[in-house]
């Protein structure tokens, strides 16, 4: 997840009260959002409930409404966390709420900006750069992050919906392969001749060498996982055809 930074203090109140701004751009901020005792999300839909149980509905709660979408809750979760606290916070806050929540999450889907940011948001690995050494491999875009390029190599690969690898082969004479272990979003991991295994946070799968295969997101979902490299010898991969849209539209 990408540190979070915040300013608005030192712009409204630096010279009138700059304490103040002090501890709400840098502690408030700087380090509680940024304690990772505590995911974002969790955070973002804590700070809301919180808002709403005190009344209060200007602009800072509309700040956290967007907030809080940003880091992927959904239409259905803030209605349902809305919903839970009218019932112990009271029924007109819950109300007041709602007004303000459907002028953020509206009926249309998300941007694909809107759609990437949440889904960096959902994880603790960076999204990386784009793949474009691989592009011409990968049926749309994907994103590409190093997390470890010694002993292992371990990196995070980012699917946009949709996107998925052609066929490959993870070639060695002796060891090799891969291990794929997803960190957040949906996707698939497909052997030949086997039918698709669907991918969700903590699922983890391994891949020897030899075995042909591909990987990638789900039709409406975001996908990233870890891929790490199981040292061989003489390892080389090789890419094949690429997954048809017929086999791929068959998956849910």
């Amino acid at each position: 997840m990408k540190k979070i930074t915040q300013d608005a203090g030192r712009k409204a109140l630096g010279e009138f009260a700059p304490d103040f701004a002090h501890y709400n751009d840098d502690v408030l901020f700087g380090e509680n959002w940024n304690n990772p005792d505590l995911d974002h999300k969790t955070r973002c839909l804590i700070t809301v409930v919180a808002l709403m149980a005190s009344g209060i509905t200007d602009s800072s709660l509309k700040y956290h409404l967007e907030n809080a979408k940003k880091a992927g809750i959904s239409r259905k979760e803030i209605a349902a966390a809305v919903t839970h606290v009218g019932f112990y916070a009271g029924w007109p806050k819950a109300w007041a709420v709602f007004n303000m929540a459907k002028d953020v999450w509206t009926e249309g889907e998300a941007s694909p900006e809107e759609g990437m940011a949440a889904h960096e948001n959902s994880m603790i690995f960076p999204l990386g750069a784009p793949n474009d050494g691989f592009k011409q491999y990968f049926s749309g875009r994907s994103f590409l992050a190093p997390v470890s390029k010694e002993q292992v190599g371990i990196f995070n690969v980012t699917f946009e919906p949709a996107c998925r690898n052609n066929w490959h082969i993870h070639r060695a004479t002796k060891g090799g392969g891969q291990i794929l272990i997803c960190v957040a979003g949906r996707g698939y991991y497909q052997e030949w001749g086997k039918e698709a295994i669907e991918m969700k946070p903590g699922d983890c799968v391994n891949i020897p060498a030899g075995v042909k295969h591909w990987h990638g997101a789900a039709k409406n979902s975001w996908f990233s996982h870890l891929a790490v490299e199981v040292p061989g010898e003489n390892s080389s991969n090789e890419w094949l055809e690429p997954v048809s849209d017929d086999d791929y539209n068959k998956l849910p």
